[in-house]
């Protein structure tokens, strides 16, 4: 139970961090999206850029099929975002593999303060991205620490094992992860947690 709810925890801070930004930047980042897709190469870049601010390619992929649909993109210039979308993920993974542990209560406290404190909307949205942010890291650390008694598992490590043996089955294992619980990026979160603890070689 641990494990699920740090993971709860993760999801939270990462929806709560991306709302943050997408209020943050608002119908700018919609209207800057609609006039720099003129090439793919560009596309891909404002794609790529996109996701690692709001934190979701899916997010990225549902305007990009709104636009679409409302004539404002063509599908050529669609496909150019989308795959960029898929590239700012890994921005994701890089910001989650960084060590923040001793720094994750100064800073929800630092983001409750702007939340709910501020008195001007713009203040309030920043505040929302950073509580999001040391939530996401709280919920990594707790996935972390739930999982350090399953190093001495002979029967986790032997499944684990099966990864470095067997590549098919870690992908159709990321596959199936990440389709239950609709992030990437979480799966990723978790990932990790397990490495941290030496679970993943």
């Amino acid at each position: 139970m641990t494990l699920l709810g740090g993971l709860a925890l993760f999801l939270y801070g990462m929806k709560t961090m991306g709302d943050g930004l997408q209020k943050i930047a608002g119908d700018r980042m919609r209207k800057f999206l609609e006039v720099v897709t003129g090439t793919p190469v560009k596309g891909v870049l404002i794609g790529a850029a996109v996701t690692a601010i709001i934190q979701s390619s899916s997010a990225t992929t549902l305007m990009v099929v709104g636009f679409v649909n409302a004539g404002l993109l063509t599908l050529r210039q669609a496909i150019g975002v989308i795959m960029g979308a898929n590239i700012g993920t890994t921005i994701t993974a890089q910001l989650i593999a960084f060590k923040l542990t001793d720094y994750i209560m100064p800073i929800i406290f630092i983001g409750f303060a702007f939340y709910f404190f501020s008195k001007q909307k713009k203040y309030i949205y920043i505040g929302q991205f950073i509580l999001g942010f040391g939530i996401l890291f709280l919920g990594l650390d707790i996935m972390s620490d739930a999982m350090a008694p399953l190093r001495t598992h002979q029967g986790v490590r032997e499944f684990i094992a099966a990864f470095a043996t067997v590549p098919v089955f870690g992908v159709v294992t990321g596959m199936i992860m990440t389709m239950l619980i609709q992030s990437s990026s979480a799966t990723i979160g978790i990932l990790i947690a397990l490495a941290s603890q030496g679970l993943v070689p």
